[in-house]
């Protein structure tokens, strides 16, 4: 990357902190896509619709990102110890919070957000897909199946 951009390692690094960093980076732009979408979009994914209704249209999106992405995701990785902690993730696990909140407010909601986004793990999609032969529309179904049995609302 420093190569084609005609700077030294030292200048990316002092840039983006780390090999993370730069890949996230890279990443930043369709993560601003999906995040402007569920914020300011239309429904079912942007307000307007009822909260199980986003979160299903929340997951399909979020898991079609992760497939067209999915080797620079996983690549992107953050360690353990800040996995959780990024932006984007923060983001999206408020988002689910917020959504379940409305949907099950007798619910643990914070926990129930961070179950719901491990299923988009990009190291379980890599391996459901790849390991396991599932297509990404499986992936898609299941989503929306457990978002009906967490929130009681079939589609």
């Amino acid at each position: 990357v420093a190569a084609a951009a005609g700077v030294g390692k030292g200048t990316v690094f002092r840039r983006f902190g780390d090999r993370t960093g730069l890949l996230m980076a890279l990443l930043d732009h369709s993560e601003k896509k999906l995040q402007a979408a569920f914020l300011n979009g239309p429904p079912p994914l942007g307000p307007g619709a009822p909260p199980a209704e986003r979160l299903r249209a929340f997951g399909r999106a979020a898991l079609r990102r992760t497939v067209e992405d999915l080797e620079l995701q996983l690549a992107a990785e953050p360690d353990a110890g800040r996995r959780f902690t990024v932006p984007p993730y923060r983001v999206r696990h408020h988002h689910v919070a917020l959504l379940l909140r409305q949907a099950v407010p007798d619910a643990d909601c914070d926990v129930l957000a961070h179950t719901l986004l491990a299923q988009l793990d990009p190291a379980l999609v890599h391996h459901l897909m790849h390991q396991c032969g599932m297509p990404p529309q499986r992936l898609e179904d299941a989503w929306a199946d457990l978002v009906d049995r967490i929130t009681g609302t079939p589609a």
